[in-house]
């Protein structure tokens, strides 16, 4: 998972999430600040995914629950899971927080994100919590990297690659920041911006 960012200038800043409401307009400003990403697995948000916002903080009391620094595109699973857990991991670190990198860690051997210090309560809760240390996402994510590896043999270099695969099949790209960490480059920079 990669550090989250909400641009000063959105479209979305002051726009609220209404419940039971209309919330495509929002919806679709927040894809496109993604550039189409899950905020939590950097999996595409395709066009058969369903795509919740997601409400970060997911409790009724807290008074800033629907307004855009809380919110987050994400995939409906991802969602469900975090908000029925939310109670039990407290207190927990930002998305975008700016030590967000740092404190959350990739493992290169066991291709999976982990707090950097354990005894950092914010960070072990959101590692737990957006279950960034899921076995089976990391099994995956170790087979995708493979391939990536494997792939990249056929090409000039790792940029080459990434950027044939951002404009041939964007919905086929995945765990960024994996595999910026794995190849050394800004792959998320390379990706366009959504208009």
């Amino acid at each position: 998972m990669r550090k989250q960012t909400k641009p000063d200038n959105s479209l979305a800043k002051d726009i609220e999430y209404i419940k039971g409401g209309d919330n495509s307009n929002l919806r679709k400003i927040l894809f496109n600040e993604q550039k189409g990403f899950c905020a939590y697995t950097e999996t595409y948000l395709g066009r058969t995914d369903q795509k919740d916002i997601d409400h970060f903080n997911p409790s009724k009391d807290f008074i800033d629950r629907n307004k855009y620094l809380n919110l987050f595109l994400c995939k409906s699973q991802w969602n469900k899971e975090k908000s029925d857990k939310w109670n039990e991991f407290q207190p927990v670190l930002s998305p975008y927080n700016n030590d967000f990198e740092t404190k959350i860690i990739y493992n290169n051997e066991l291709n999976l994100f982990e707090a950097y210090n354990e005894n950092d309560k914010e960070v072990f809760n959101l590692v737990k919590l957006l279950k960034l240390d899921d076995y089976d996402l990391s099994v995956e994510r170790k087979k995708y990297i493979s391939l990536c590896k494997e792939l990249i043999t056929y090409y000039e270099s790792p940029t080459i690659y990434f950027q044939k695969v951002i404009e041939k099949s964007l919905t086929e790209l995945k765990f960024i920041r994996s595999l910026e960490i794995e190849f050394g480059i800004d792959i998320w920079n390379m990706i366009p911006e959504i208009e």
